[in-house]
């Protein structure tokens, strides 16, 4: 269980910022009456479920777990756009009173459509989230790539996120799309589960029937190590997953060989001293036929050492693509990149939107995706 501190800190904040919320709004809505003491009564029952959403995982021994999970996450994802559109208002309030005022009519029309617009959000970013993962086919260009390795097919999912309300009917959803694809190789950008094997493993299943020529691909995303990465590891190798922990394989085509290196997550070396990701180890001894090299690492900032230990193409995820409007916006500052197709020197990087997503079932501007990457001749 999370420290007691640590949830009445959460309470506390998630009190508060629902407070402001229903001060800034509720006085033009409704002054007065039933209307306005059910409207504080929803944002105290809203108060009080985010925080059940943030603590899932410490609640699971309840026995309606999962429903408390849902019924969190999906506050969180309605007080999300419900706390950002407030602060929008009030920044155009003050914006409109420095300039002469904007006049009651604005003020309570306003305030009305706040929470339908954080409404509207939710449901369609609801939508968004659990539909099946659309995909995603990207061409990279690779200056003399040998013919044999012409069209060479990865088909790459990452940050999937099987726990709360992530399940196994979800995933077997994305792997007969994957196998629909027909790659030559898969690829599983780390942040997979939330959760332990002893919770998880009956949802983690349908991974087993993935089928590639060339394999299916792992390497750890930062939430395997919030979840027990040493049991996750075996987990994977015991459904037929090739783990790379700053490791490669080479597979190939009529004498050219293709690399196909993983690292250990960015940060992982903070929970397992000994999992510190290497780039460098991952391509170590590579043998003089492979002319391409391929990088499977969780978060985008691993570019810059994979670039300078000579690879090609490295696939990422980690950014959920920002996930839904604001937080896209911040990802700049953790991450090189946000999603798609970039370059680092003279190495690409494609960074994917995800699989699932992570924490509320909403996405927005950020629409999940099985990606199919082609190497193609420069």
């Amino acid at each position: 269980m999370p420290p007691r501190r640590a949830i009445l800190t959460v309470l506390s904040l998630s009190a508060l910022l629902h407070l402001y919320v229903g001060m800034r709004l509720l006085p033009a809505i409704a002054p007065q009456g039933l209307w306005l003491a059910a409207a504080y009564g929803v944002l105290a029952a809203s108060a009080l479920l985010v925080p059940t959403g943030l603590l899932a995982s410490a609640l699971r021994r309840l026995r309606w777990s999962d429903q408390l999970a849902w019924a969190g996450m999906l506050a969180m994802g309605m007080f999300s756009s419900l706390l950002v559109l407030t602060v929008l208002r009030d920044v155009t309030l003050l914006i409109l009173a420095a300039i002469g005022g904007a006049g009651e009519t604005f003020d309570r029309g306003s305030a009305i459509a706040v929470p339908l617009l954080a409404l509207g959000a939710t449901l369609a970013g609801f939508f968004n989230a659990r539909r099946l993962a659309r995909v995603v086919e990207v061409e990279v260009p690779i200056p003399g790539l040998p013919s044999s390795l012409h069209g060479y097919a990865i088909a790459q999912i990452s940050d999937v996120h099987i726990g709360p309300t992530i399940k196994r009917r979800y995933l077997e959803a994305i792997v007969a799309r994957v196998n629909g694809l027909r790659p030559d190789a898969i690829a599983i950008t780390g942040d997979l589960v939330d959760g332990s094997v002893r919770r998880l493993s009956a949802h983690t299943a349908p991974l087993a029937n993935l089928a590639a020529p060339d394999g299916t691909f792992f390497v750890t995303g930062n939430h395997e190590y919030y979840s027990g990465a040493g049991e996750w590891i075996a987990e994977m190798r015991r459904l037929g997953l090739t783990v790379l922990l700053n490791e490669h394989v080479v597979r190939e085509r009529e004498g050219d060989g293709v690399m196909i290196a993983g690292v250990t997550d960015y940060s992982a070396h903070h929970f397992e001293p000994a999992h510190r990701s290497d780039p460098r180890a991952a391509a170590a001894g590579a043998p003089a036929h492979v002319k391409v090299r391929v990088l499977l690492a969780h978060q985008p900032r691993s570019a810059e050492a994979a670039a300078a230990a000579g690879f090609d193409l490295q696939l990422s995820g980690h950014t959920h693509g920002g996930q839904f409007y604001p937080w896209n916006l911040f990802v700049p500052l953790q991450q090189p990149f946000t999603a798609g197709l970039n370059q680092a020197g003279a190495m690409w990087v494609y960074t994917s939107r995800g699989t699932g997503y992570w924490g509320p079932p909403k996405r927005f501007g950020a629409p999940s995706e099985i990606t199919l990457l082609r190497l193609v001749a420069a």
